[in-house]
């Protein structure tokens, strides 16, 4: 917004989201459109909401637009079904979509290796009418497990996050403890530790939850943070969160890694939708490759 600026963003490290913001130009444009804008970190939905298992010729013209904008991925989505669309994920759904997510454990843990991304996030999926929850839970565990062990092999984290129930009422972890408990039960049936939450700022405020009590509570399980402000899922200062704060209370607790741009750019250009951040906390633009 116009006039807001945050005191104390150039303590933080901010990544771009760039499945929901510069959605309007081609994919392969979008790391160059993030480091035009001042970034030097990005990061992905799965792009091919399609196929778990896209060409070779489609991972390798992902990868040169990354290198060549002279920005690093720092976190990347396992496959997760249609999103944007009404799927959260697909390691919990049985049948056709558990297989394809299994298909891509390693293509999408190949891809984060080849580009030195070291977070892979694994949305859980909907509740499926007709199936046994507990059974569900069972498979989720065993797909996760595969994940954990996938991610470990690249030396990265396994990302576990909580969304919201207002938009996704199907989706079983819409809380913060929820997604915690299966952190813990992934890391206790590898043994790697490397399962780790994804605290989605946007999500829990949705949920109603207490937020820095959450921060102090779970700031040692979280691997990743992700912003946008509440209504609306605006740039911050477009709405109500007090997001500044938040992260501030984040970095006391302990947290000092990336803060994922997670929210809709509004009815502007993308590239217009930072200028509550200024150019200098946005990151030094340098080729990490």
């Amino acid at each position: 917004m116009p006039g807001f600026e945050w005191s104390t963003a150039a303590d933080q490290r901010f990544n771009v989201n760039l499945s929901i913001l510069f959605t309007e130009l081609p994919l392969l444009d979008r790391p160059a459109a993030a480091a035009a804008a001042g970034f030097s970190a990005v990061e992905l939905w799965w792009p091919w909401i399609d196929s778990p298992t896209p060409a070779r010729s489609e991972l390798d013209a992902l990868k040169k637009a990354i290198e060549d904008a002279g920005v690093r991925l720092t976190g990347l989505n396992f496959y997760a079904g249609r999103l944007p669309g009404p799927d959260r994920g697909a390691l919990s759904v049985p049948g056709a979509e558990s297989e394809r997510f299994r298909a891509n454990v390693d293509v999408a843990a190949d891809f984060a290796a080849s580009v030195g991304c070291t977070a892979l996030n694994a949305l859980y999926g909907n509740r499926v009418e007709g199936a046994d929850p507990a059974e569900q839970d069972a498979l989720a565990l065993e797909n996760l497990t595969l994940a954990a062990r996938a991610a470990d092999r690249i030396g990265a984290v396994l990302l576990i996050e909580a969304l919201n129930k207002p938009e996704s009422p199907l989706y079983p972890l819409v809380s913060a403890p929820a997604a915690i408990e299966v952190v813990d039960r992934v890391n206790e049936a590898t043994g790697l530790g490397n399962a780790k939450f994804l605290m989605d700022l946007y999500h829990l405020s949705m949920n109603g939850e207490d937020l820095p009590a959450v921060i102090e509570r779970y700031a040692a399980k979280t691997g990743h943070v992700q912003i946008a402000d509440n209504p609306g899922r605006g740039a911050p200062g477009t709405g109500s969160l007090p997001l500044e704060d938040l992260l501030d209370r984040l970095k006391k607790a302990g947290y000092d890694g990336w803060v994922g741009l997670e929210y809709k750019p509004g009815d502007r250009p993308s590239a217009e939708a930072f200028d509550w951040l200024s150019v200098g906390a946005r990151g030094p633009l340098t080729t990490l490759y």
